[in-house]
């Protein structure tokens, strides 16, 4: 006999009759002599009227008060599942999140999970009982008892949470899609099937698909070993697995790690290659990374940053061992570039060595506004300059100086609490059996800012970002340009970034007054982007990857703005108009298309 926890989202549970197909689903698998506990979210859009309903009373609802009353919707689905249940002969009981013992931060609409008392639990299913428990919702630890919720995704969560407190045997996730698809199928409908994705993977890919996975979710899985399945609420198909390796010994006190990063990572086999003043064109990043796939030159982070006049750079880091021959198709395809081909300023080549990457890294860090700018501020303290930044879902890499990796590495550690010793990034593949590339995302809801002419020294970055988390404001893409000029006396360096589209006219307001009292340059902001990005563990040690998604882009005459890279995911800014077509043209490009059409039920 299994123990099992299915989570079924707003659209499974959005009627009378499909709470009562859930009631069916859920008597059928405990009949089948498992025992079970089922975690809902609010039933459809309940969510959003509530939401409405908040901002009709207020422009800027407590947040205290939001939880009281964003809780009530999954409070009715776990009533009416319950008795769903209770009519076709199935012992149920429905609790609230406080009833089972989800335990919080005392951090109103964002609380993280700290632990769980699974006694009551326990001894309702040692009854026959089916548990329906509420998602997306705690109680404060300490005297004051305060219900909490835990954000977007916060039903995910909360079944992930259960599943590894009470030692299940697996988790599934119940939606209206059949699995994790290669894309958003609403955009793609030959978006393909996947049968299983890791959890790493499955974590850069925040924004896949129908969004059918929050990442704190499969952090906790991958912490504690949870094996995890997708499947559609329409369907008995078999879904996708999200595998991890099992943690022994995890303790399940701070269940969701307090601390937002779990890993420092360092590699100091590195050497820098830069191209300034290349053509801010389509085609550019495609024919460099052509000639560098085919001499089998295997890149580290890749970035370009936001154009200057009508040119940009184009950074890229490789191993010291092959850096003579990187240097050399950089230098052949530089003439090749220019517009002016005996104009020797443009397409210049910016090689160098003794450099460093050193990375963070934790799915704590999603969501939590201020992680970048610790990062920043902690290597300022540490007299550390920070020459290139590249960023992901998951992690920040900063390139420095090879002279100052110790101090760092030892620094970062310290700042976040890292108890074990960090560890050297690996260069070796990861072992894959499926294509190099397992996904393509695509985000419409983000705006992009540059900040221009910020002084190139220590503390820069840091204040900067420490500024925006003083709003709560969380930072996707960094990029810090290549090209530095010198201005009064000083080295200064473009800053280009991107945030939630909905925090950027505060974020304008805030930097504009910022740029004046520190000295820095224009302030732009640009709404009209969109990020696509590809995400594949068989990535690593695969140089042709990215001249073929920069080429599927180049031949539909996609501009791209800004690259950023980590080991297994490669994104691109382009403009917000042709994001889709940007998505279709890489998903097509990396064939990934199944033969089945898959419809989002309504």
């Amino acid at each position: 006999m299994a123990l099992i926890v299915q989570k079924y989202g707003g659209s499974s549970v959005g009627s009378v009759d499909r709470i009562q197909a859930v009631a069916q689903r859920v008597c059928k698998t405990v009949q089948a002599g498992n025992s079970l506990v089922v975690v809902v979210s609010a039933m459809g859009k309940t969510t959003d009227g509530l939401v409405k309903l908040a901002n009709d009373i207020s422009k800027n609802p407590n947040r205290r008060e939001m939880d009281m009353l964003l809780s009530t919707g999954e409070q009715v689905t776990i009533a009416l599942l319950s008795m769903a249940l209770q009519e076709i002969g199935q012992p149920a009981i429905s609790m609230t999140g406080a009833q089972v013992g989800i335990v919080t931060e005392a951090h109103h609409t964002r609380a993280r999970i700290l632990h769980i008392e699974t006694e009551r639990m326990e001894r309702h299913l040692q009854d026959g009982k089916v548990i329906v428990v509420a998602g997306f919702q705690g109680i404060s630890t300490g005297t004051e008892l305060e219900i909490t919720t835990l954000g977007r995704g916060g039903s995910d969560t909360s079944a992930v949470a259960l599943a590894a407190a009470l030692r299940a045997d697996f988790c599934e996730i119940y939606t209206d899609v059949p699995g994790i698809l290669t894309t958003d199928p609403r955009l793609v409908p030959e978006a393909q099937l996947m049968d299983e994705i890791t959890c790493d993977e499955m974590l850069e890919l925040a924004s896949l698909g129908a969004k059918v996975l929050h990442p704190r979710a499969v952090e906790i899985a991958r912490n504690y070993g949870v094996p995890l399945v997708v499947r559609s609420s329409w369907t008995d198909a078999p879904g996708t697995w999200v595998t991890s390796t099992k943690q022994p010994g995890r303790s399940l006190r701070d269940l969701e790690l307090a601390r937002p990063v779990d890993g420092v990572e360092f590699d100091t086999d590195q050497a820098k290659v830069a191209l300034l003043r290349v053509p801010d064109k389509p085609g550019v990043a495609a024919r460099l990374f052509r000639e560098i796939s085919l001499q089998k030159v295997d890149v580290d982070l890749i970035i370009q940053s936001i154009h200057d006049g009508n040119s940009n750079d184009i950074a890229f880091t490789v191993m010291t061992p092959i850096l003579n021959k990187a240097e050399a198709v950089a230098e052949a395809i530089a003439p090749v570039l220019r517009s002016n081909p005996a104009k020797s300023g443009e397409a210049e080549v910016l090689v160098e060595q003794d450099i460093a990457k050193v990375s963070i890294a934790g799915a704590g860090m999603i969501g939590r506004p201020g992680v970048a700018a610790q990062m920043f501020a902690t290597l300022a303290e540490a007299g550390v300059n920070i020459q290139m930044i590249s960023t992901s879902e998951v992690k920040v890499s900063c390139v420095v100086d090879a002279k100052d990796c110790d101090r760092a590495v030892t620094s970062l550690s310290q700042a976040f609490e890292i108890i074990t010793s960090p560890f050297p990034h690996s260069h070796s593949p990861m072992p894959n059996d499926h294509s190099p590339v397992r996904g393509v995302a695509l985000d419409l809801n983000q705006a992009r800012f540059a900040i221009r002419h910020v002084p190139d020294k220590p503390g820069m970055a840091a204040k900067l970002f420490g500024l925006l988390a003083q709003y709560n404001i969380s930072v996707d893409t960094i990029i810090q340009s290549q090209r530095c000029h010198i201005i009064d006396g000083l080295p200064r360096r473009d800053i280009a970034f991107t945030v939630a589209r909905i925090d950027a006219e505060q974020a304008k307001t805030m930097l504009c007054q910022a740029a004046i009292e520190c000295g820095w340059g224009e302030v732009v902001l640009d709404n009209a982007i969109a990020k696509v990005s590809i995400v594949g563990a068989g990535m690593v040690g695969q140089p042709g990857i990215a001249a073929k998604m920069f080429a599927a882009l180049a031949q539909q005459k996609i501009n791209i703005q800004m690259i950023a890279t980590s080991e297994i995911k490669i994104s691109c800014v382009v403009e917000q108009e042709q994001g889709v077509k940007a998505l279709q043209v890489i998903h097509a490009a990396f064939d990934l298309a199944g033969s089945e059409k898959f419809v989002v039920p309504a």
